[in-house]
């Protein structure tokens, strides 16, 4: 069982964590509304959500109370999943415009 102690330092984590989370949205934010070329604007968006989703999992999932060769699975799976999601991309266009080069 929890003592009243380790459950108010957890709680005072969490805050923490929650807070850097609204701070990064704030970013984000000011990110947005900056004159940037979409392609810095991208990687730095991009960055900002990786992070945040990072500290999330870290902490709100209690993957940084896991074992490090859980975690790294975890990472390489996440990884594979968005990576292989790209591919059905390119299959959503043919909904649209119907396969390429055919006759109907």
């Amino acid at each position: 069982m929890t003592s009243p102690q380790e459950n108010k330092d957890s709680i005072g984590k969490d805050l923490v964590v929650y807070f850097c989370l609204l701070a990064l949205a704030g970013v984000q934010f000011i990110i947005a509304y900056q004159n940037l070329d979409p392609a810095q604007m991208f990687a730095r968006m991009l960055a900002v959500a990786c992070v945040e989703a990072g500290l999330a999992a870290l902490f709100f999932m209690h993957l940084w109370q896991e074992k490090r060769g859980f975690l790294i699975f975890v990472s390489i799976f996440v990884i594979f999943v968005l990576l292989s999601m790209q591919f059905g991309w390119t299959d959503s266009f043919r909904m649209v415009m119907g396969a390429p080069f055919s006759k109907y």
